[in-house]
């Protein structure tokens, strides 16, 4: 870093006095700062080894999006509490979040698909910091809605490029070994970053849970600074090929699989404290978070090790692994023991679905990764949101048993349409 620095100082040390045109001066010193830049950048991307403090960078990046997002799952009754709404109310937090990355990432990453990707993220990043600062400020509910709202655009642009910007820091055969140190990221904010915010939820109060959040984003900005290389898009286009992208056979496979198996999670982990509750484990809530990221951290190291050779046959095990687990939880209330088991089962075959689904949509839109990753992001949240508001549905007229049901049906539904794709090879 020192010789990068110190060497373009020194050069234009010696010329300031050759130059009497200033600005030839001027972009003299910027092409010298652009090139040394890029050497410095190429020489991470093009080694051959992991850029391992940029991809756990993008982890990080990915650590705060989740745990922004899925905090409220673990303070509902605090935030129910605090603002005086219902805990049905206090589940649309998540709702609101997952809409605002619905319809911010398709348009933000068309608009921005010539951009340099680093500034794109640190701007993402910024938005973390500013909302959930003004979540921990702010007391008033509906403004909260609107400020989660916004959080979840700064979540649409982080998932939106997020696949790409991986993909175009490694060489094609570590691509499957990236996507999942940078996915480590999720399941790492489940089984800590949640359990941990509960936790802290107790005992300082749910809305300081996201100062801290605030405080981590600043922290992350500095990092991506230092040590995440910039990536040009090489291949600047005047359109968006959404059309040629979309009308692709296996993306509109891919993408259904997303919604299916995004939307069967997300049902149950938003209202995870009524099914404890009503299942006498209220009192477990934190320690069954714990265990489901800790499942899911094994998931997704498992899935980084064989990704890269078994996608498609993960991928099956996973989904009926996921599948039992929801028929253990059916059952839960006849013993414990079902419910410790299926969370496990849960957290497991869940860590590495968003790696598995997004290796599988790298390999098959290439060129148009980045828009293929837009929809990818709008359909994950179109999924989430979902599950705030079908089980919020279910919840307050069914109640929480049919969530399980529908968890069950889901699952059943993803694996018949994932077994009936061919595997698709990257090029």
């Amino acid at each position: 870093m020192i010789k990068f620095i110190a060497s373009p100082v020194f050069i234009l040390g010696l010329d300031v006095f050759a130059y009497t045109d200033f600005n030839t001066f001027a972009k003299l010193k910027n092409n010298l700062r652009t090139s040394v830049s890029t050497v410095r950048d190429q020489e991470i991307t093009q080694s051959g080894k992991l850029p391992i403090m940029a991809l756990l960078a993008l982890s990080v990046s990915g650590f705060i999006a989740i745990i922004t997002e899925t905090m409220p799952a673990g303070l509902l009754p605090q935030i129910s509490e605090g603002l005086g709404v219902s805990q049905a109310y206090a589940g649309q937090f998540i709702s609101t979040y997952a809409l605002g990355s619905v319809l911010a990432a398709i348009p933000i990453i068309s608009m921005t698909r010539n951009w340099d990707r680093k500034p794109l993220l640190l701007m993402a990043i910024a938005g973390f910091f500013l909302f959930n600062l003004a979540t921990f400020l702010l007391h008033n509910y509906i403004i909260l809605l609107a400020i989660r709202f916004l959080a979840g655009v700064s979540a649409g642009i982080i998932w939106g490029s997020l696949t790409g910007y991986t993909v175009r820091l490694v060489s094609v055969e570590n691509v499957g070994k990236s996507l999942a140190i940078v996915g480590v990221g999720q399941p790492i904010a489940l089984s800590l970053g949640v359990p941990l915010a509960t936790w802290l939820g107790n005992i300082i109060g749910w809305n300081t849970v996201f100062f801290i959040a605030s405080i981590l984003s600043l922290l992350l900005i500095f990092w991506i600074v230092i040590f995440v290389p910039n990536v040009s898009i090489e291949n600047k286009t005047k359109s968006v090929p959404f059309k040629t992208v979309f009308s692709n056979k296996s993306i509109q496979k891919i993408l259904m699989a997303t919604l299916f198996w995004i939307l069967s999670h997300n049902l149950l982990y938003t209202y995870i404290s009524p099914f404890l509750e009503a299942s006498k484990l209220s009192d477990q809530l934190d320690i069954m978070l714990f265990l489901f990221g800790i499942s899911s951290i094994v998931g997704i190291w498992l899935t980084g090790h064989f990704i890269d050779r078994h996608l498609k046959r993960v991928t099956l095990i996973n989904l009926i692994l996921f599948g039992i687990a929801g028929v253990l939880m059916l059952f839960g209330n006849t013993h414990s023991a079902f419910i410790y088991i299926g969370i496990t089962l849960w957290g497991y075959s869940f860590g590495g679905a968003p790696t598995l689904l997004q290796k599988d949509l790298a390999d098959v839109a290439k060129d148009h990764v980045d828009i293929a990753q837009s929809m990818f992001v709008t359909v994950f949240n179109i999924a989430v949101a979902g599950g705030g508001v079908f089980g919020g549905l279910l919840l307050a007229h069914l109640g929480v048993q049919f969530i399980v049901i529908l968890f069950i049906i889901l699952a059943i539904s993803t694996l018949f349409l994932s077994f009936g794709r061919k595997p698709t090879k990257a090029k």
